[in-house]
């Protein structure tokens, strides 16, 4: 078994072509020639139309809307390049749907992230190389090794140049409990003091805050979450830090603009000023409004993809 290919192939799925041509770019590499289509009846069809024979392959697909679909052409770009030979598949997944079920919170429940994770593996993927998985632990649903790379490298410097460091006056938000961890890291990069949100969520998608942890009284607040679905949690949670709190004035930042149904319209009736996102999922032109700004996310996947072929250490990109 060949453990290194001897060359770099980056192919690319419909997901986020643009993405792939920048990572590719950014490597000085053409993208491999792959058409990824459907017959008639709406089935997944692959071709790559050039050897892979021995190769270290980057599969650049994430999993989001269509999920499924989206999902389907990277097990079968898996399969394709497994049958033909490839020396390593690494498929590359911006941004992994189905994480937000990772565990059962109630009887009769799917895992589905686990689901997720068995199928890549068993298409015959040998790594995967992510962004902010939902929960740490889903690395360990993987039975091949995972880079989960962080967000926070790109919106921290970011964070840093347009408000400065060492504030007291600027306070990181957790949005809820289950994100404090990733609030921390941007304190601890930034000296800025941290407040949570504790809300409960009566059912999917609806949340309601319940009280504010910490000092935000006369100060601006930067909310920080891995991604933004209906923007329901994140603009109550602005709402409250407003009149609740008694903040002057709202931010926000995340990984994900998954942006689903109402997200759009709750951002701008909201009181956030501006909301910052990274783009491993890429925003039609229907969600580019002014008051959100994209940042780019391949600088960070080409780094980690050289190193991953260089077999060199990832780990100082999650510094």
């Amino acid at each position: 078994m060949i453990s290194h290919g001897k060359n770099i192939k980056i192919l690319a799925g419909n997901s986020h072509p643009a993405l792939a041509m920048q990572i590719a770019s950014a490597l000085g590499l053409p993208l491999s020639k792959c058409t990824v289509g459907h017959f008639a009846d709406g089935e997944v069809s692959v071709s790559i139309s050039e050897s892979v024979r021995g190769s270290d392959v980057f599969l650049v697909q994430s999993t989001c809307a269509p999920v499924n679909d989206n999902l389907m052409e990277l097990l079968i770009m898996i399969d394709a390049c497994k049958r033909a030979s490839a020396g390593r598949i690494t498929a590359v997944i911006p941004y992994f749907g189905y994480a937000r079920q990772d565990r059962k919170t109630k009887a009769r429940d799917p895992i589905s992230a686990k689901l997720v994770a068995n199928i890549i593996t068993a298409a015959g993927a040998d790594r995967v190389l992510t962004m902010d998985l939902h929960a740490h632990q889903l690395q360990g649903f993987f039975d091949i090794p995972v880079d989960n790379l962080m967000g926070a490298s790109v919106l921290i410097p970011y964070i840093a140049g347009k408000f400065g460091r060492g504030r007291e006056d600027t306070v990181i938000v957790s949005p809820d409990l289950g994100s404090v961890s990733r609030a921390r890291k941007f304190c601890e990069k930034l000296d800025y003091p941290l407040a949570i949100i504790d809300k409960r969520r009566p059912r999917a998608n609806v949340s309601e805050v319940m009280n504010i942890i910490g000092d935000v009284r006369g100060k601006r607040c930067i909310i920080c979450d891995d991604l933004i679905d209906t923007a329901g949690t994140l603009c109550h949670a602005a709402e409250a830090l407003i009149e609740k709190g008694g903040a002057t004035e709202v931010y926000a930042c995340a990984t994900h603009a998954v942006m689903s149904g109402p997200a759009i319209q709750r951002l701008q009736d909201s009181v956030i000023k501006e909301l910052t996102v990274l783009d491993p999922i890429p925003l039609t032109p229907e969600k580019e409004i002014p008051m959100i700004n994209v940042l780019p996310v391949a600088p960070v996947f080409t780094e980690a993809i050289a190193r991953i072929y260089e077999e060199v250490s990832v780990s100082p990109l999650f510094d």
